[in-house]
């Protein structure tokens, strides 16, 4: 009998992170007091400054065991990127220095035009920067079987500075909600916040299945997720997996990546078993955005890094199985001050607290104007297969506020003025041994894309596998935008009381439409929302093209969180992106069916075809063998007949040099004959015996850790 893994979470946190604290530990202070006053004054570091933290870093490093450096980004693949450089110099004399100079910790130069950039990078333009974060801190990455890595975050920029990353565009439109929430603070008399920033926990929604088996299947291999499979006899339908009993192996997995997760900083907190079958999920504990992000990178690597050591394979792709609910990534937003005052925070009487509606109501101005733009920030191929499938929120963009803010927002809108807030009940079981406590002022809505929770907003639309930059860029901006629109108003005002209380009823009454606290999964919402005038942006490709809106141009720049050509330079990458994924699909699609399941289905007919011959000859009925017969026939000749008809969709497609148009034809004359190849095969499957199926069905692969 093993026994039970001790961690001691207080000697190992941050163990591998060269953070604040141990910079001031390793620094000289004069050196500590000027990088943090550069940091809050925005300057550039000062070479000395960044000769000894380089220097610091690399022993540190070092005594970690540590013999590369990386400068770690994120281009626009909604992954990460590192070049590993040794900490090695020579000597004219032969002798070898192990040195980080200030100049390496600040600027590293990868090649631009080998990453995805709508055009901003050629081959014979191919030169990029990365630039250090210093906002973000430095880190170990360790391996088992190989020696550490420093880890440095940094920007990724084109030679003319063109944003090349997520991180980039993510900063500065921090700085922009900074700027403008500091204005609206200064009018209500606040004059000691010096910084507001945004703040982000991001739940991490998987699956864990056996690796073995999954490497049985080139669809999970290739693209992350399942192109044929019949469903289990048991699904979800029983609700016994939702927060239900870790299995042993889980736990053991869940135990190793919480380590490594505390190890880096990464606050994790929460992890329980989701609603389908090998589905789980990791929520941290929120931190500033740009770390946030950084946070849950890492976190998406060292659960599928962690996976491999435990036998097991992690899927991060928002719809792995059919039948079964897919993954998201639930985002919850807030506003803090850096003298730690929630700024989403109702406090006890919400009426009464104007400086929480004006923020209020220009979040919902924001989210119901650039509706589009936070539909298009968790577009991807893969979310397509998850939103408004019940089981996520609709593709439709809508608030949920509670009963207690709904409430104080009729008030203004029909009266003009709000004169009390529902206050929270007790809570009472009937069971004389449980404690009676006061409930919450109002439920929570699963089905909401964009739903209040006491003090934050969680955009649940986001896919599990996507880096939340993007949509956490959209959102700042976007309130950035309403934010100095109030300001803009009020600035001028005369009379700043009546000024503010007319501007919250009038936002209040003009975006009220974008308030819905009913069921986002009802066809009954659909019918609404269009009466509502609110936008139902369906697929990936359509949401895509809100990227070159001229409205939202002007904003980003206006902000300069983007410019018009970076904001083009995205929206090609993102119509090459989806078309990239539709084709390894469908080619994965035609691969599977004519080397495996076709060959195996041939095989089997054979010999229902002997059976039948046999039985015959024997005076035995063979009614059953001839149904069968007929039915495998059937499906078999439509299965060839839509793989034939995928595959030359898909060379037409391809073929295809605008990407837009490009982007259009997968999704119309691709992807929907994705469901007539599946459904022949998923039939076949039903029928065929199991020892003949060429891969492991739904009921080997969900039910096997």
């Amino acid at each position: 009998m093993t026994m039970p893994k001790n961690i001691d979470i207080k000697e190992i946190y941050g163990c591998n992170v060269f953070d604040d604290a141990t910079m001031q530990q390793r620094l000289p202070k004069k050196i500590y007091a000027e990088f943090k006053q550069s940091l809050l004054e925005g300057e550039d570091l000062e070479p000395h400054v960044a000769e000894i933290i380089a220097h610091e870093m690399k022993e540190w490093a070092i005594e970690k065991g540590a013999t590369h450096f990386t400068h770690w980004f994120q281009p626009l693949t909604h992954i990460t990127a590192e070049k590993h450089d040794a900490f090695i110099n020579p000597q004219k004399d032969g002798r070898l220095l192990l040195s980080l100079s200030g100049k390496e910790l600040i600027k590293g130069e990868p090649d631009g035009s080998s990453f995805p950039s709508g055009g901003l990078r050629v081959t014979c333009e191919a030169r990029g920067y990365t630039a250090w974060d210093c906002t973000s801190p430095a880190f170990i990455k360790e391996f088992p079987d190989s020696t550490s890595i420093l880890c440095i975050p940094t920007v990724f920029c084109a030679y003319n500075g063109q944003a090349l990353d997520m991180k980039t565009p993510l900063l500065k439109s921090m700085e922009a909600i900074n700027r403008q929430s500091l204005r609206i603070l200064r009018l209500f008399g606040d004059t000691q916040t010096k910084r507001v920033i945004t703040s982000v926990g991001a739940e991490q929604e998987y699956f864990l299945i056996d690796r073995e088996t999954a490497m049985k299947r080139m669809d999970i291999m290739f693209t992350g997720r399942t192109l044929f499979g019949a469903p289990a006899p048991k699904g979800q339908e029983l609700g016994d997996h939702y927060f239900g009993i870790i299995k042993e192996r889980v736990l053991a997995y869940m135990s190793e990546l919480n380590e490594e997760l505390w190890k880096l900083g990464i606050k994790a907190k929460t992890q329980h078993n989701e609603v389908a079958p090998g589905q789980h999920e990791l929520a941290p504990i929120y931190d500033t955005t740009n770390i946030a992000t950084d946070d849950n990178q890492l976190i998406m690597e060292i659960m599928k890094k962690v996976a491999r050591r435990h036998g097991l394979e992690c899927l991060l792709t928002e719809k792995p199985f059919d039948g079964v609910n897919g993954s998201g990534k639930h985002n919850n937003w807030s506003l803090n001050t850096d003298r730690g005052r929630n700024l989403l925070d109702p406090g006890d009487s919400p009426h009464e607290n104007r400086q929480f509606l004006l923020f209020l109501a220009a979040v919902l101005r924001a989210v119901d104007l650039y509706a589009p733009l936070l539909r298009m920030s968790a577009a991807t191929a893969g979310n397509d297969y998850r939103l408004g499938a019940n089981e996520a929120p609709p593709a439709i963009i809508s608030v949920f506020l509670g009963d207690q803010l709904t409430d104080v927002v009729e008030q203004l809108v029909e009266t003009g003025r709000a004169t009390h807030s529902i206050s929270g009940s007790v809570l009472d079981t009937g069971v004389s041994t449980v404690p009676n406590f006061k409930k919450d002022v109002t439920d929570r809505n699963r089905t909401s894309p964009f739903a209040f929770t006491g003090n934050k907003f969680e955009f649940r639309m986001v896919g599990s596998s996507q880096s939340i930059a993007r949509p956490n860029t959209v959102l700042n901006t976007i309130v950035a935008e309403t934010l100095s629109e109030a300001a803009d108003i009020l600035e001028k005002a005369d009379d700043f009381d009546t000024a503010l209380h007319d501007l919250i009823k009038d936002w209040f009454t003009q975006h009220s439409r974008i308030i819905f606290n009913g069921d986002g999964y009802s066809e009954e919402w659909v019918q609404e929302a269009a009466r509502r005038g609110l936008p139902n942006i369906s697929n990936t490709v359509d949401a895509i093209q809100y990227y070159t809106d001229e409205n939202y141009i002007r904003m980003f720049e206006k902000h300069g969180v983007l410019s018009r050509t970076e904001l083009q330079a995205r929206q090609e990458v993102e119509y090459e992106c989806y078309s990239k994924e539709i084709n390894i699909e469908s080619r994965t699609m035609v691969t599977m069916a004519r080397k495996q399941i076709i060959p195996a289905v041939i095989g089997y007919k054979k010999s229902l075809a002997e059976a039948v011959i046999t039985d015959r000859e024997a005076g035995a009925d063979v009614t059953v063998e001839q149904d069968m017969l007929r039915s495998v026939g059937t499906y078999l000749s439509g299965l060839c007949k839509s793989v034939d008809d995928l595959e030359k969709a898909t060379n037409k497609a391809i073929v295809i040099e605008d990407k837009k148009q490009q982007a259009a034809a997968y999704r119309d004359t691709v992807r929907p004959v994705f469901t007539e190849v599946r459904e022949n095969a998923d039939a076949l499957e039903r029928i065929v015996d199991r020892e003949v199926w060429p891969f492991p069905t739904y009921d080997e692969i969900l039910f096997n850790v």
